[in-house]
């Protein structure tokens, strides 16, 4: 309610008294002067234009305050909605601290952890640096040594290409060689093919051409003069040879192991029997044509024997004379010797 409220309704009251208290004057009273009615007349018309007034302010203050009060209403429903409001923006605001709250501490255990993790980093990298550095140094040696390594693989590439090469010719020499020699073999096995068999062999040992003739054939027991039979056999030989001037010739004699007893016909022992035989036949060879430069006599004594024991057999067969023949290695030799 407006504060003047109460005021206005005491004046009201007042002036209603007084008018009643007036009028019952004048009831009572009919004496009164004229004079006295227009006064009174007048404060009565200046208190109904009060009365009036006041009714006018207080229609008036009735109105200011249905307006203060609905802006009270009003102000109070703000007030209640402001109200809610707070306590709906304070759990907000709580909820949204308590997350703030965890959101710093996870913040702050995280730039621990970085912080540690960039301080072991640190240590990390020093290491990972230092270790970087030796394998750099380590991949510099490895390259030094790969360059040496592939200087050396290209000489060995060289070489290996020349010694390929030199293998090449070498094969090619030996596969002449040892066609040379089985011709030689085939041509010395042809010149002497109508011999007995149990008189002379001819095989392959070693890359060389043995011509083996035994005793019966070449000589009588304790001589070094070659039979007829046998020069007819060096005749044949000594053709095929003069054919063949690249081939070296060494003649062996060969006896059993029975001692000579005596002096016979200069012959001491077997060694001179054995050298005496090989000379007579290296003299048969060179009158019929062999090359002198190409012949080597050698006596082995009874030393190199082929058949063990003492019986008559096995001497048979140790008393004999082996002619080997060589082809000239000289070819091959210095091929070798250029490796």
């Amino acid at each position: 309610m407006h504060p003047t409220q109460p005021t206005l309704k005491k004046i009201t009251a007042y002036a209603a008294i007084f008018v009643a208290l007036l009028l019952c004057g004048q009831l009572l009273t009919s004496c009164v002067t004229a004079k006295r009615h227009e006064r009174l007349q007048a404060q009565y018309n200046a208190l109904a234009a009060d009365t009036a007034r006041l009714a006018q302010e207080r229609r008036s203050f009735g109105e200011d305050r249905q307006r203060l009060q609905a802006q009270i209403d009003q102000l109070t429903a703000e007030s209640t909605k402001l109200k809610a409001d707070s306590a709906e923006a304070g759990t907000l605001y709580r909820r949204n601290k308590a997350l703030l709250d965890d959101l710093f501490e996870k913040y702050e255990r995280l730039d621990k952890s970085y912080n540690q993790l960039l301080s072991n980093s640190s240590v990390e990298a020093g290491r990972l640096a230092s270790n970087l550095s030796e394998k750099e140094k380590q991949l510099l040696t490895m390259e030094q040594n790969l360059l040496t390594s592939k200087a050396q693989v290209d000489k060995l590439n060289v070489d290996l290409q020349a010694r390929e090469q030199r293998v090449q010719e070498l094969e090619k020499i030996l596969a002449d060689k040892e066609k040379a020699v089985n011709d030689l073999r085939t041509r010395v096995s042809n010149a002497l093919l109508g011999f007995k068999e149990g008189d002379l062999t001819v095989d392959i040992r070693n890359g060389k051409v043995y011509v083996s003739l035994a005793e019966q054939l070449l000589f009588k027991s304790g001589s070094y003069t070659v039979d007829p039979r046998g020069v007819d056999a060096l005749k044949k030989l000594a053709a095929v040879l003069k054919t063949q001037q690249d081939v070296n010739v060494l003649v062996e004699g060969h006896t059993d192991d029975v001692p000579i007893a005596g002096n016979i016909n200069g012959v001491k022992n077997n060694w001179d029997l054995s050298v005496m035989r090989a000379t007579s036949i290296v003299d048969v060879l060179v009158k019929n044509g062999a090359n002198p430069g190409k012949l080597t006599a050698a006596g082995r004594g009874e030393f190199v024997p082929v058949a063990q024991g003492k019986t008559p057999d096995a001497r048979q067969k140790n008393r004999r004379t082996e002619i080997i023949l060589t082809p000239n290695l000289d070819e091959l030799f210095q091929l070798l010797g250029s490796n």
